[in-house]
């Protein structure tokens, strides 16, 4: 094999163009494909920018043209070379009126036949693509990923830097403490028989840090949670993670659409307007039954509930009764899609996620085809399709049952049917702040109220006074930022007040001692004044999927894990040693058969 020694790159393959012609140039990269036309020899070179096409012909000496007529795929190719133009040119490609007429060629290194076409990992498996990610990373289309996260992450540290933040790093082996998933631990070898915790994110540290008078921290944060996993998940994750002192919900805000302004002009030239629109969590749930709704499109839910404890339909009416709600969407020019086998699917999905049975209209004779006709009175039925602006040609899909099931339920109902109906506009960019959360939910499984949020967040200063008396009217001062039906962040102000942190601990069930072993350097932190101070993270992983319209955090990261959280290429998590584990004084307990 040849060396790259005397040479030295002029340029990368992606950016040269017609403009360049008549320059020598030296190039280094991946051979993509060879052709061979006897008298012409391309190929095609790759490197992280894109590919240009090499030329051998009648005036390539004959040394260079034999060489390339022994490059395969994926050789690692250095070279010398002319820019002219190209005789057939490629629309297609950013260089594709030029080529290189090479003038001298090394084989820096020899490829075996990869185990897929690089240029068409798509359409291969991911337990191939996985297996191989550094050759699946070759793409061109994940390199453009991969770019683009860098760029987010350069505007980010830009745009933070030049508002006076300071990029301040926390540990990455801490105490662990409850923030709502499983901590991963890390087995400690001098401390034995105890553990330290990956974090979940910096929150501690960030707001000890406003304590020690750092007024804005940023930091892009690895963050570790161990939870299931789907698409938009994985068990380690970066998010931009801030913090600042002296302000309040509406700085913090405002500094965030600063950048989001700033990161989408920057990156896809995408102008966004100022302010982000707000809405209530309450509102979100009640109109499209998410705290992460997607407004790019309508089919807001309707409350059917005073239309339906007046009929004689049992199921509608001992709902409502029985402190249920009535819920439903409408569909509009839908029939020709919903056949009656259609709504049988759909009515599968919806018992999939919880409903009992979906109830339907379906106006596509002159007569609506009701499937609860028989239970209603003369008018009622009229009376509902004029109360939700139905129209021939409409759908109506209704789901009674507990409130909060009945909204879920119909959330995941309206992005479905949205799908199927191919109405969600593409090339819009809805951004949305969500305010005003619930500061408790009440867990089913447990009968206790526990934290929406951290326990460090903030309550609206108007309802305290129901933190002892009902838990349920209590509001954070908190807020998501969501794009697109995506969440991309959390933020809230934080509780500043020793007492009021250890009541919340004690609201949440902790006893004193267990406040006192899990918070109580927090808590003493407090004693010696805090400013008011809040803060958010903004997940860089998902802001990368949505910016390069990627369907899974796999194609936004250069090493991911899969659904069980292992890593198919190097095969994490592995075995370690005996010794190890003596060291650790760690024993495995052997499962059964």
């Amino acid at each position: 094999m040849e060396n790259i020694k005397g040479l030295k790159r002029t340029d990368y393959c992606g950016n040269l163009r017609l403009s360049d012609e008549g320059r020598e140039v030296t190039l280094f990269g991946w051979a993509q494909r060879q052709r061979d036309l006897g008298n012409l020899i391309f190929i095609d070179l790759r490197d992280k920018t894109g590919i240009v096409q090499l030329s051998f012909g009648d005036t390539t000496a004959k040394d260079i043209f034999e060489k390339a007529q022994s490059v395969r795929s994926e050789y690692v190719l250095a070279l010398k070379g002319t820019i002219k133009e190209r005789e057939s040119k490629n629309p297609e490609l950013p260089t594709g009126d030029i080529e290189v007429l090479v003038s001298e060629l090394r084989i820096i290194s020899k490829a075996q036949t990869p185990p897929f076409e690089i240029s068409k990992a798509d359409s291969v498996g991911d337990e191939t693509t996985l297996k191989y990610r550094y050759l699946n990373l070759r793409n061109e289309k994940l390199t453009k990923n991969i770019i683009m996260r860098h760029k987010i992450a350069k505007i980010a540290r830009e745009y933070f830097y030049a508002n006076d933040f300071l990029e301040i790093e926390t540990p990455m082996m801490i105490k662990s403490t409850p923030e709502g998933a499983r901590d991963y631990v890390v087995p400690s070898r001098i401390h034995n028989g105890k553990f330290y915790a990956l974090p979940q994110s910096p929150q501690i540290y960030k707001q000890l840090l406003m304590i020690s008078g750092f007024d804005r921290y940023i930091q892009l944060a690895r963050c570790f949670r161990d939870e299931d996993l789907r698409a938009d998940r994985q068990p380690e994750f970066t998010q931009i993670d801030l913090e600042m002192s002296f302000t309040d919900t509406d700085g913090i805000m405002d500094m965030a659409e600063g950048f989001i302004k700033k990161l989408m002009k920057e990156t896809i030239d995408v102008e966004i307007a100022s302010p982000l629109p707000r809405m209530t969590f309450a509102d979100a749930m009640n109109k499209y039954g998410s705290d992460k709704p997607d407004t790019r499109f309508d089919m807001l839910i309707n409350d059917i509930s005073d239309w339906a404890v007046k009929t004689d339909f049992a199921v509608f009416k001992d709902t409502v009764e029985n402190g249920g709600a009535v819920k439903a969407i409408v569909a509009k020019n839908a029939c020709e899609k919903y056949t009656r086998k259609k709504i049988d699917k759909l009515t599968e999905f919806a018992k999939g996620i919880g409903a009992k049975g979906l109830a339907y209209i379906r106006w596509a004779e002159d007569a609506p085809n009701c499937s609860f006709a028989k239970f209603l009175k003369d008018g009622e039925l009229e009376a509902l399709l004029s109360q939700l602006n139905a129209e021939k040609g409409d759908c109506v899909f209704i789901v009674s049952g507990k409130t909060s099931l009945a909204l879920s339920v119909m959330g995941a109902l309206r992005l479905q049917v949205a799908k199927e109906l191919d109405i969600i506009p593409e090339g819009k960019w809805n951004f949305l702040w969500i305010t005003e959360m619930p500061f408790f939910e009440f867990d089913e499984e447990s009968g206790e109220w526990v934290a929406m949020h951290h326990p460090f967040t903030m309550p609206m200063e108007e309802c305290i006074p129901y933190l002892d008396s009902d838990k349920s009217k209590v509001r954070a001062e908190a807020f998501d930022l969501v794009l697109n039906g995506t969440e991309l962040s959390s933020g809230s102000m934080r509780i500043t007040d020793c007492e009021l942190q250890n009541k919340m601990f004690k609201l949440l069930g902790m006893e004193q001692e267990e406040i006192d072993a899990k918070f109580g350097f927090l808590v003493e932190a407090y004693k010696y004044a805090a400013p008011p101070h809040g803060g958010m993270g903004i997940g860089l992983d998902r802001l990368a999927m949505l910016i390069c319209g990627a369907d899974s955090l796999r194609d936004v990261t250069a090493f991911p894990k899969v659904q069980n959280a292992s890593e198919l290429m190097s095969g994490a998590p592995s075995n370690i040693d005996d010794i190890q584990l003596d060291e650790l004084g760690i024993k495995i307990a052997q499962e059964k058969e």
